[in-house]
């Protein structure tokens, strides 16, 4: 875990945690609302795998898991930038950005950047569109039961009962949530983003669980119609989170997209 300091436009100066593993093609994950946790555990796997070469960074969102978040930054597009910052920061280059959920979000507005830095683009599960018809579930009204059940495919395995776990982790989940409506608002979505999504020009992947019902697959299949020339890939046996659910699979489709639009090879 390393301490970045980056200077965004109009944000100022702050420091961004940043785990970094493995080596070759650079990969930034972006974690969902749900907080680090949630993809730290996949970076490793990713990271890992003899076949990937991958070279997986990791950052937190400022405010997530106490981190500092500046009073400046308080929406997705600054997280998009300062994700941005941070790519010209570390000076990577033909860079794949990965992004589950609310990440998936902040990877969007970040393709709407156009960073010459960035070779591809990859949505799991992504929130942020609105799509008529198909509604994001509201995040802040389930309950813990009810979250995991719209979460996972197998919610009796995967899904988390606060009650169990430690204050302290209890503490933490409540300051993620909180952060979570800062950046994202309770619905979960900005009205003109899909139209938007229309000048993105760098190549876009769209994974989705076919058992997500934060977003359903039909949601997923509009976010990749939104996205001019994006593929839509649709997992079986998996929610709202692939790569917990499935993540030997989603590392097979999230490399295979990478490695193809990547302009150099390790």
């Amino acid at each position: 875990m390393t301490i970045h300091s980056i200077t965004v436009p109009g944000l100022g100066a702050f420091d961004l945690t940043v785990t970094e593993r493995g080596q070759g093609h650079p990969v930034l994950l972006l974690h969902g609302g749900g907080g680090p946790r949630t993809v730290e555990p996949w970076a490793d796997r990713f990271a890992a795998a003899e076949h990937a070469h991958a070279h997986v960074f990791t950052p937190v969102h400022p405010g997530f898991n106490a981190t500092p978040r500046p009073a400046s930054l308080g929406s997705i597009a600054g997280l998009a930038a300062t994700y941005a910052a941070l790519l010209e920061a570390l000076d990577l280059q033909d860079v794949t950005v990965v992004g589950n959920s609310i990440g998936g979000w902040v990877a969007a507005e970040m393709a709407l950047l156009h960073s010459p830095r960035v070779s591809s683009y990859v949505l799991v599960d992504a929130v942020g569109i609105e799509v008529p018809g198909h509604p994001v579930a509201d995040f802040f009204a389930l309950t813990p039961a009810e979250l995991a059940q719209r979460s996972y495919h197998d919610p009796a395995t995967y899904g988390i009962d606060p009650s169990t776990l430690p204050p302290p982790a209890r503490e933490a989940m409540a300051g993620n949530r909180a952060v979570l409506e800062v950046y994202a608002g309770r619905a979960m979505t900005d009205p003109a983003l899909a139209g938007r999504l229309g000048e993105v020009r760098t190549p876009a992947l769209v994974v989705w669980g076919e058992a997500d019902r934060i977003a359903d697959p039909d949601y997923g299949r509009a976010f990749a119609a939104a996205i001019p020339g994006a593929t839509f890939s649709l997992l079986p046996g998996t929610g709202h989170l692939p790569q917990i659910e499935s993540p030997d699979e989603l590392i097979e489709v999230v490399w295979a997209f990478a490695d193809a639009h990547a302009t150099a090879r390790p």
